[in-house]
């Protein structure tokens, strides 16, 4: 890492306590994206909104892991519920920044099973079972949806 680069870094850390707190929800309106309830759409438009959320968050350098397990729907819910309800500082958009929510990462035992299930590789799973030797590792099974590979990245925003 260069010494510019560990700078900036360490003018982030601290600048991360300094900014205002705000939603990713708030902040998305405030870009012009409106969030209606998941209720109060039929799934043709629940799809086009959850992509339009989606692109949203990737601008302001927010970007999904792990979504495959859910539907259109129930990614959408647990957005609109849930991961736009979170504050975190109003930092400025800049391309060293990036915020990353992983819809198995929260370290509960129903994320490590899904992450089990769905997203970890054999490697992985092995080394689970010699780790956590108590832990029973659900067979693996290739999600139901098919989202991931098309979800921006870090690299194109």
């Amino acid at each position: 890492m260069s010494q510019e680069l560990r700078e900036q870094f360490w003018e982030y850390v601290v600048d991360y306590k300094k900014f205002e707190r705000i939603t990713s929800f708030d902040l998305l309106v405030q870009g012009g994206v409106t969030l209606p309830a998941p209720e109060a759409l039929d799934d043709m438009q629940l799809n086009a909104k959850l992509w339009e959320v989606i692109r949203g968050l990737a601008l302001l350098r927010i970007f999904l892991y792990s979504t495959n397990h859910l539907s259109d729907r129930e990614l959408y819910e647990e957005l609109w519920h849930e991961e736009l309800r979170v504050e975190n500082p109003d930092m400025p958009i800049d391309k060293n920044y990036a915020c990353h929510i992983d819809l198995v990462g929260s370290g509960s035992e129903e994320d490590a099973e899904l992450y089990l299930r769905y997203y970890a590789d054999e490697e992985t799973r092995n080394q689970w079972a010699k780790d956590w030797p108590n832990d029973i590792i659900p067979a693996h099974e290739a999600p139901p949806y098919d989202r991931d590979r098309y979800l921006p990245t870090r690299d194109q925003y």
